[in-house]
Order: structure tokens, then sequence, then C-alpha cells
């Protein structure tokens, strides 16, 4: 176990070649945070983040959030991420870890859904039920461990849209307006 949740994310940076922020740990918020950032990488995924005991709980999603309860999406946990991470964009160079492209795709607040068990408690046992308030993810959504890795469901509620494709109908970042590509 390392000794510190981020001792892994530092030990993959060289901080003085990316612009990642370096990070310790920090004082849980009263509001927990989300973010999803489109990453054009070696393949172009979409990094899930969720605010859990001070750092980012991260998973690479393949084929990124859907807004339909019909689609399961594979979610590949990560190591741990700093907080000052949630507004990362920008080009991580060549040679580094995850080199590529980064944009901020959404981002907000979350609640959890379980009763009687703590955020950390649901990560440790595999199953989340979160109520996402993002500028474009709205709504319930499940994460559950498997033995392939995790999976992300959209929950039917009244913000699921079975027939949306929101990572093309709405592509640019929601902090600088730009594609991942304009990056």
């Amino acid at each position: 176990m390392p000794a510190s949740p981020l001792e892994e994310y530092n030990r993959k940076r060289d901080f003085n070649k990316t612009a990642e922020p370096s990070g310790a740990k920090s004082p849980p918020s009263a509001n927990p945070v989300f973010v999803v950032q489109k990453h054009l990488a070696s393949h172009l995924h979409y990094d899930f983040r969720l605010e859990i005991d001070g750092v980012l709980k991260s998973w690479a999603v393949p084929k990124g959030p859907s807004a339909s309860p019909k689609e399961k999406r594979l979610a590949v946990a990560t190591e741990d991420h700093p907080m000052q991470y949630a507004s990362f964009e920008g080009v991580i160079p060549a040679g580094e870890y995850g080199a590529g492209k980064v944009i901020v795709w959404d981002r907000g607040t979350f609640q959890n859904l379980k009763d009687g068990k703590t955020l950390e408690e649901s990560y440790s046992t595999g199953h989340l039920v979160i109520n996402l308030q993002g500028e474009k993810l709205k709504g319930g959504y499940s994460l559950l461990r498997t033995k392939m890795g995790w999976l992300m469901v959209k929950m039917e509620d009244e913000f699921a849209r079975p027939l949306s494709d929101i990572l093309n109908e709405q592509p640019a970042s929601v902090i600088s307006g730009k594609l991942v590509e304009e990056i």
C-alpha cells in the first residue's frame, strides 16, 4: 500500500516536463466534485474522476460516459489524482505518462445515493451509486466493480436519454469551449 494515495500519480510524472499539477491529499469538501476529461492520447478515451476522501478516484472510460441506461460502459480504474487535476486542460508532452491532449469535457458536483454507506465504503466494496449535477451529465449513475474492471451505467431517471449520443452532440470543453483537437 502506498504511503500516500498520490504516490503512484507523482511517481509516474516528471513535473519539470509536464504542466500537470503535482499534489497532496486535500481535505474533503462539503460538496464533492466530479470531472470528465476527454483525453486524446494513444487512444481517445474519457477519464471519469470522483472526489473521494480528498483525492480524485479515477477511471479510464474507453467509450466515454453515456446518457442511456441501456449502455454499460467499461471503466478501468487508474491511479488517484490530486484535486487540482479537476481543472487541468492542456498537452501532456510526448514521452510522458499519458502523453496527449486533455480537455475538461464536463464537471460538477455529486451526491452519494447509498444510504448507510460513505463514499469510501462504497468505493471499497465496489459499488457506487451517485447523483451527478454536471454541465452535461446529470442524474443517477452506478459504478460497479466486476472481475473485468468497473462498469459505469446511467440509471433510469428524468435525465436518461436512451437515444442520445451526448459525446458527439456536445464535444467541447466546459472550460475553454475548445475541442480536444484544438488544444
